[in-house]
């Protein structure tokens, strides 16, 4: 049981629970008090409290995306959900609640500190993505099966564990066994684990360890094998050549080609499918290797353009740079000068200099932006020249090795053909002394029927070639043209920010001038 006063109602967490939390935890100096009148924006909050509000479901806390630490304790909360946007929380506590699951806590990469002290849970899952957890705090619950400890392994970091009040606390091994599964923990309820207490885990449970070290080890070189992999997919659809590197496309040819699989029981067929077979995965090789080769090509011409755009718009800051140091240097003195001057004929023609000076900075400053701009669309065009030819080269010397997968396919279609006709003048001249399945024996009741079945069997093998060459040309052509509008976007973005910049740092030096020749000339 939670330790609620029940005599409130449930409540629902809503806008106006939420503000009250945040302004009673607010500063209380003049800032806060200032943040109160002007309204305080949740998503810059980074602390929360809530405890003992007879909240019974959470919600509406999505507009805390930078949340650090959200107490929700002493509440009738029954299940962990809504918590989704919180993915900067780092401690969490959601202790003396009536939780039954562990769950809801998938986004929550960054936190470091777990409560659900005094729940209703029952076993210890669902926390995969807390990959950064240290503590956790499940006492007083209803976990009753030691193999929930097992789980924790895969935590590295956690070096805090409270499991007092559950039934497997009262296992006489409770102890023996987590120090031996769990040997980076340094505190189990509350108390440190001392170094004699760990070697005697250690002792009494080696074998099993060792056995379950062995298992973890072969599943992780299993996960390590099937990321290399999956990496290694990305990189082939990186280049367009994905499932080139063997057979796949071929398999994939007689995978739905009922007719043409009948037909491999025919004499000959089978060395000749074999043949085809060989001759047709070496072109696919071929486009697969040339596919990486050009793919690095890109990759080398893509990272010499980021690197030639990055240097011109480094040297035109430091320029500009250079220029905003000097008037600066300038703008003390100038400002210093007109403060000091009390004859007003003089302080005039100082405030029409100043003023005259800060018009040649922002020449100044825009022309260098200009310089840059220019500078850039020539670098820029260079490159969408040099990118399309390489796709446009590409593209044309794949379309010439699948037009070669094409005229296998037709010299195999031929060869089939032929080795069906003869089958079938044979067995209607009943010299063909093979037996047939029955289902293939009906292909050959009379010349339209096995023609039809050849024809069909070459039709699905040319629609597959056709189509991965389509996907192939689609997504490359779609890459090509996604890249470039997205590097001509982006510079728009970089001059209007720019030019932003520029216009603001200019009406800031003006308007300080402004606010000193008002206030000169009040004097």
């Amino acid at each position: 049981m939670n330790r609620l006063c029940n005599s409130m109602e449930p409540r629902v967490m809503d806008d106006d629970m939420l503000k009250l939390a945040v302004g009673e935890q607010g500063p209380r100096e003049e800032a806060g008090q200032l943040a109160k009148q002007e309204g305080i924006l949740f998503k810059d909050v980074l602390s929360l409290q809530l405890d003992f509000q007879n909240i019974l479901r959470i919600d509406n806390l999505w507009q805390f995306e930078n949340l650090r630490k959200l107490q929700l304790d002493n509440n009738l909360i029954e299940r962990i959900e809504g918590l989704e946007n919180l993915t900067h929380l780092v401690w969490l506590d959601l202790s003396f609640n009536n939780i039954e699951a562990i769950e809801g806590l998938d986004a929550l990469v960054n936190l470091e500190d777990l409560s659900l002290f005094n729940n209703r849970i029952t076993k210890i899952d669902s926390l995969d993505s807390l990959v950064k957890l240290q503590v956790l705090s499940l006492g007083n619950n209803q976990i009753g099966n030691m193999m929930n400890i097992i789980y924790l392994r895969r935590f590295k970091d956690l070096r805090t564990l409270s499991l007092s009040g559950n039934p497997i606390a009262e296992a006489e091994d409770y102890k023996m066994f987590i120090c031996a599964y769990l040997p980076d923990l340094v505190y189990l309820d509350f108390r440190r684990i001392d170094d004699h207490m760990k070697e005697l885990a250690e002792m009494k449970h080696q074998y099993s360890i060792d056995e379950l070290k062995h298992r973890e080890n072969l599943i992780q070189a299993r996960l390590e094998d099937e990321q290399a992999r999956r990496e290694e997919l990305e990189e082939h659809k990186a280049a367009f050549v994905e499932h080139l590197n063997g057979s796949f496309l071929f398999d994939s040819m007689y995978a739905e080609d009922v007719e043409g699989s009948k037909l491999t029981c025919l004499p000959g067929v089978s060395e000749l499918l074999e043949a085809y077979k060989d001759k047709f995965v070496i072109i696919c090789l071929n486009i697969f290797e040339y596919g990486l080769k050009q793919q690095e090509k890109r990759k080398v011409e893509l990272d010499t353009f980021n690197e030639c755009i990055h240097e011109a718009i480094q040297e035109n800051q430091e320029q500009g740079k250079h220029k905003i140091a000097k008037f600066e240097e300038k703008h003390l003195l100038s400002l210093s000068a007109i403060r000091d001057e009390s004859e007003l004929t003089k302080l005039e023609k100082k405030i029409v200099e100043y003023s005259g000076d800060i018009t040649e900075l922002f020449n100044v400053l825009m022309t260098l932006e200009m310089q840059l701009v220019e500078q850039l669309e020539e670098t820029i065009n260079m490159f969408e020249r040099n990118i399309v030819d390489l796709v446009g080269l590409f593209i044309e010397n794949v379309q010439s090795l699948m037009a070669q997968c094409r005229d296998l396919e037709n010299h195999h279609h031929e060869k089939l053909l032929e080795i069906s006709i003869n089958t079938l003048e044979k067995i209607a001249k009943g010299e063909f002394d093979e037996d047939l399945p029955d289902d293939v024996r009906s292909l050959f009741v009379d010349k339209d029927t096995i023609v039809n079945a050849v024809g069909a069997s070459h039709d699905i093998h040319l629609l597959k070639i056709d189509n991965r060459e389509d996907e192939l040309v689609t997504r490359i052509n779609s890459w090509c043209t996604h890249l470039v509008d997205k590097i001509h976007k982006d510079e728009i973005t970089r001059n209007h920010k720019r030019v932003k910049e520029i216009n603001q740092y200019i009406d800031h030096m003006q308007n300080e001038l402004d606010n000193l020749e008002c206030s000169d000339l009040i004097d």
